[in-house]
């Protein structure tokens, strides 16, 4: 649907954006690097007070999965308006809030939701994971937690000590102290903490986790629970590797560890599953929902195996867990993200973005990788001349393949694991029928792969440049990963296929506007390069 055309104001927007930088906080985020007012939105469009439009793939940060004033979420919240309903119920029971569940149900992995307990939250996904480790703890009686790399749940104490960083040092090493949080290495194929990658990566990755919870003397004797994300969004778009995914399932079951499945952006279909939990086929014992639960309204649940639902009357509340708006919108969402296949459309679009993302990053060494599963896509960029210059996405001299980010059979008919950056594996003889992990005498095979592959430092500066470039363009894009250096694009589930190429074509052409710049400049763009700081990564639940 066309949007209303709005007079161009730009003396108007930059007043309220001066207003804004006076009274807000230091803390606010986005609106340091997009610096435009909206007034309207449809769909994938937002129009500003200016009166300038731009294609939004930040959709709230994931929270609007089909898009801006879908049809289907205004007609449920006018329902409920000219019901004259309650707005707020607390923990009350009503209708809406009955055919919510229902349709929340309804969607859930089987094994769970035939035996399920579902929690209303504080309207923030942060407060849904302080009642998911709240839960676990009580219902063990144990207090320590096993949580990620490059993991991030919320800005609230637990949240951010479970976090595995955060935009104020400061405050993250306060939640850490408090918090008993063991740090376990994430699969990360591109900076792979082990130097490896693909299988072997993921293999050390779990048998690091494995064996640390089974050493006495290990640091996280028995804890009450792991917490992970199937997709890492604020770390830097790293989908987990189903293998691994299962081996975590497989190794807190066998130690009576629940296992909590943060879904908070990866959930309604973003990643081509309805959960991304769906593509290993893991049924976690908790889940811990937000975003676009609510049809772009605020609304947090934790969903738990019966079981668990030991905690008194009270042990988790809050004042605006009753959002009869959220669960009217988030029903009409969850009901038609389900009915009409629009997890699938998501696989398939994304699978497309991917395949021409790639293609454009060959022979642009300034693009390290391009990776992500559905519509959850990053592209992290890289300065190559400040280190191993490896190229966009391709394994390093002597390796082999890089390993197929969406986890599914690989060429040739080698399974996801085995699809390494590595001819020889750091644990095999040498050629000489020295040690396992030696290829000389006193040489570590596994330090001398670690150094072959490393990956060029990250361009900050860049992705920023490529930010300001992109909304130059009409593009809204949002910046992550574990220096700010990877653009990601999370557009509604509505995207048709012309708004796909318009996005693909303003993206692109950004970065080699960018790249283009930053040649003429030294290894990495001044930070004053762009006319606008780049924003701290985190969503802010």
């Amino acid at each position: 649907m066309a949007l209303a055309a709005v007079p161009g104001d730009g003396g108007a927007t930059q007043g309220i954006l001066r207003r804004q930088a006076l009274r807000e906080s230091a803390a606010r985020t986005y609106a340091r690097a997009l610096p435009i007012v909206p007034v309207r939105a449809r769909g994938m469009t937002v129009e500003g007070a200016d009166g300038r439009r731009y294609l939004d793939c930040l959709s709230g940060a994931g929270a609007l999965a089909l898009g801006h004033n879908h049809p289907v979420v205004l007609d449920a919240i006018r329902a409920v308006l000219d019901s004259e309903a309650p707005l707020q119920v607390l923990d009350l029971a009503t209708p809406v809030k009955d055919a919510f569940t229902d349709e929340l149900f309804a969607t859930l992995p089987p094994g769970l939701a035939s035996r399920a307990r579902v929690q209303f939250c504080g309207p923030a996904g942060t407060d849904a994971v302080e009642a998911a480790l709240k839960l676990v703890r009580t219902a063990t009686g144990r207090d320590g937690l096993l949580a990620f790399s490059g993991a991030y749940h919320g800005m609230t104490a637990g949240a951010l000590a479970a976090s595995g960083g955060a935009p104020a040092d400061g405050v993250m090493a306060a939640g850490v102290a408090a918090a008993g949080v063991t740090r376990l290495p994430f699969p990360y194929d591109y900076r792979c903490p082990f130097g490896v990658g693909g299988e072997r990566g993921a293999e050390l990755a779990a048998h690091w986790a494995e064996k640390l919870l089974d050493d006495p003397k290990g640091g996280a004797p028995h804890p009450a629970g792991m917490i992970l994300e199937p997709v890492q969004g604020e770390g830097g778009v790293i989908p987990a590797p189903d293998g691994w995914l299962r081996r975590m399932r497989e190794i807190t079951a066998a130690r009576s560890i629940p296992l909590i499945a943060d879904e908070v952006q990866t959930g309604v279909g973003r990643t081509g599953a309805f959960w991304a939990v769906d593509h290993s086929g893991v049924e976690p014992d908790v889940m811990v929902l937000s975003k676009a639960i609510g049809g772009g309204l605020p609304l947090a649940v934790v969903v738990y195996r019966e079981d668990l639902d030991v905690w008194p009357p009270g042990a988790h509340a809050g004042t605006f867990r009753g959002n009869q708006l959220a669960m009217a919108a988030g029903a009409a969402t969850l009901a038609h993200v389900r009915q009409n296949n629009l997890a699938e459309r998501a696989a398939t679009v994304g699978g497309r973005m991917l395949e021409r993302l790639r293609r454009f990053a060959a022979g642009r060494p300034q693009i390290g990788d391009v990776r992500g599963r559905g519509l959850m896509i990053g592209v992290e960029l890289v300065a190559p001349e400040a280190g191993f210059a490896t190229g966009a996405g391709v394994a390093p001299t002597g390796a082999g393949p890089v390993a197929n980010p969406d986890h599914e059979e690989a060429p040739g008919g080698t399974t996801p694991y085995e699809v390494s950056r590595y001819e020889v594996s750091p644990y095999e003889a040498s050629p000489g029928g020295g040690a396992p992990y030696e290829t000389s005498p006193g040489e570590p095979a596994l330090y001398a792969d670690a150094m072959r592959t490393a990956a060029p430092p990250a361009a900050p500066a860049l992705a920023a440049a490529v930010q300001q470039e992109c909304l130059r363009r009409g593009l809204i894009v949002e910046l992550g990963g574990r220096h700010g250096a990877v653009i990601r694009l999370l557009p509604p589930l509505t995207i048709t296929d012309e708004q796909t190429e318009a996005v693909l074509d303003r993206l692109t052409d950004a970065l080699d506007a960018s790249i283009r710049t930053a040649g003429t400049h030294s290894r990495e763009l001044p930070p004053t390069a762009a006319p606008f700081a780049p924003p701290s990564t985190g969503d802010h639940r």
